[in-house]
């Protein structure tokens, strides 16, 4: 007991230190969880021999996010972006698995295990680049939402190659292998003497089974225990669905995460399913990155010490060819040049499913251990490049956005007295105000098909990125009376406002702010006034919501200008005590003030809630009287 509490404390201490610091520094949790093991295993040796037990049972975090992944796969999303998921998505994986085969072939492995480092090998890692793209505001470009595309259509893919695998088994490896389940007592008897196409026939059958029961056994058991109104048993029971069908796969000798993934998809469109969700993510996320942490506890760095030119030089090699079919597919889908990149250099690593594959094709007896432990080497490697290859992605990006923008930006014939920077849907609503209201306005937006869009509707814009110098110059900020920033890039509007309060201290300049944090960085730029883009109607939601309490149109309309009024003032002061390098939650400061004047702004409204019901009260007594 004393041992295995050792060791629990052992690997929570090393997640808690080493996940947040890869986060801090970009570099994702899942690389965080596999520095962790690494550190704990083959540097300080902290760990030893129960880390292949322990990552037996951390291997139902791969099942339970296998069971997540299908329950977001709703069939009509999936058929509204079935182009890019069956013919990007679809492509990528088979293009990619058979040039990585003809590479092993012409390398000499025998042709099994290098079909088998085919599929491990087509695999990207879905953690690191979903976590990246948002972290960048990448996710609604034509080239993340492609990578978002191919990284669904893996993770499906997963499901047919997990149960094509033990196909490929060697001679005799299956005999082995049932040898193995025997002594755990695990496998059916009746399994054990089926040939391959065997073993095949039973998972068809054990799917449709599953699917089955998924729709007709499952949703109304658990409409049943939902009644009971009771959290525990409903998570109880979500345990109990993603644990009892893997153990009836392990019983056949089928991969659990198969049972889990089809489970999933049975119940997407069920009442039930953000319920299952919640119950289920915080199991799989603690699972999930123990079986990260024992693949980095497992790795023998002997072998990385011994081979670092072979290892570097198989890792670039695997990057530069997935890179290459990846540059060739995006072409062929007509991508954008930043979005061909994008789409590129982020999905060129190997993924953390091909530590689950590679494990299952081992225990398959498909691969030799050697060979396996070079192969995760290879697919860590690449996973560390990874953030780099971002890195060289954002300074190409901004290369070849001065490119393009030099190219198409258009040439301003006039200079109005207020600049518009952006067009989006806030900056149009701004713009038709403006100009309906007799007013001229010069707008700018780096997006073609905005301004092409504006113009069809008699709106005059101009293609240009208004962060850039000699762009505002030429739209007439020298002379302008009104700049009006309402970009959809948060850093660039604040270099925006930066730069125009710097050549015009007399200009006002007015912007648009995604959040308090933004306003703080615009004020501190040098705005004059800052308009949170969902700040006035929320307001406006909430005047409603008063007006439907029994309050008159009157007074939520007070309430909601006392409201608006001293909030504006309570952000100039918190203002003055935010710190842009600290966040915050940490801002000790900010946070105590921010409670008080919380306090006064409930007092303030109560206040004038009370006097415009007395008010209101003297003006019907009054109205009595007369």
């Amino acid at each position: 007991m004393e041992s295995f509490l050792f060791q629990a404390t052992l690997y929570l201490i090393a997640v808690v230190l080493a996940v947040p610091i890869a986060s801090r520094l970009g570099l994702g949790s899942v690389l965080g969880y596999l520095a962790a093991g690494i550190v704990i295993g083959p540097v300080l040796g902290l760990v030893g021999s129960e880390t292949r037990d322990l990552q037996h049972f951390a291997e139902f975090g791969v099942v339970m996010m296998l069971f997540l992944i299908g329950l977001e796969l709703e069939p009509r999303a999936l058929w509204s972006m079935r182009d890019k998921l069956v013919g990007l998505g679809g492509l990528q994986v088979v293009v990619t698995s058979a040039a990585v085969t003809a590479v092993a072939l012409a390398l000499g492995q025998d042709w099994r295990i290098a079909v088998t480092l085919g599929l491990v090998l087509s695999l990207s890692s879905t953690a690191i680049v979903l976590q990246t793209l948002s972290e960048k505001n990448l996710m609604s470009t034509a080239g993340g939402r492609s990578a978002f595309s191919v990284l669904l259509m893996q993770d499906i893919a997963v499901i047919p190659m997990l149960a094509f695998l033990p196909l490929l088994a060697l001679p005799g490896a299956r005999a082995l292998a049932a040898a193995e389940a025997a002594e755990h007592k695990v496998q059916l008897p009746f399994l054990q003497a089926l040939p391959g196409w065997g073993v095949t026939l039973v998972t068809v059958a054990v799917i449709a089974a599953i699917m089955l029961a998924g729709h007709y056994v499952i949703r109304p058991l658990y409409g049943f225990v939902h009644r009971a109104r009771l959290r525990e048993v409903n998570t109880a029971l979500a345990l109990t669905i993603v644990l009892g069908i893997a153990t009836i796969m392990l019983m056949l000798g089928l991969s659990p995460a198969l049972g889990a993934f089809l489970a999933g998809v049975a119940l997407a469109n069920s009442e039930f399913r953000h319920e299952l969700e919640s119950d289920i993510a915080p199991f799989k996320g603690l699972l999930l990155g123990l079986f990260f942490i024992t693949v980095g506890a497992g790795m023998d760095l002997d072998l990385l010490w011994a081979e670092p030119v072979s290892l570097f030089g198989l890792t670039m090699c695997l990057m530069l060819l997935k890179g290459g079919v990846l540059f060739g597919l995006a072409s062929l889908f007509r991508l954008k040049a930043r979005d061909r990149w994008l789409f590129t250099l982020s999905l060129a690593q190997a993924g953390e499913f091909g530590f689950v594959l590679s494990a299952f094709a081992v225990k398959q007896r498909i691969m030799p251990e050697p060979l396996a432990q070079k192969l995760l080497m290879v697919i860590a490697l690449s996973m560390l490049l990874t953030p780099l290859f971002f890195i060289f992605y954002d300074v190409l990006a901004r290369r070849l956005r001065e490119d393009a923008l030099g190219g198409h930006t258009d040439d301003i014939d006039e200079q109005q007295p207020v600049i518009i920077a952006g067009v989006g849907r806030f900056g149009q609503v701004v713009n038709r105000l403006v100009t309906m209201s007799g007013f001229r306005t010069t707008v700018l937006d780096q997006d073609v098909k905005v301004i092409q869009l504006l113009r069809k509707f008699g709106f005059k814009g101009y293609v240009g990125d208004p962060t850039r110098p000699e762009l505002l110059r030429a739209a007439g900020l020298d002379r302008a009376r009104v700049l009006v920033v309402s970009l959809d890039d948060r850093a660039g509007a604040v270099r925006l406002v930066e730069y125009a309060r710097k050549q015009r201290p007399d200009l006002h300049i007015i912007a648009r702010a995604r959040d308090r944090e933004h306003v703080y960085a615009l004020r501190k730029a040098g705005a004059d006034d800052i308009v949170r883009e969902y700040f006035d109607s929320a307001l406006r939601v909430g005047r409603y919501v008063l007006e439907n309490m029994g309050l008159s149109e009157y007074e939520a309309h007070e309430l909601e200008r006392t409201f608006f009024k001293l909030d504006r003032e309570a952000i100039r002061e918190l203002a003055e005590l935010w710190r842009p390098d600290v966040p915050i939650e940490r801002n000790e400061a900010y946070i105590a003030r921010a409670r008080e004047l919380n306090r006064e702004l409930e007092a303030a409204l109560l206040s004038r809630f009370a006097e415009t019901r007395r008010k209101k009260s003297d003006g019907d007594e009054q109205s009595a009287a007369e």
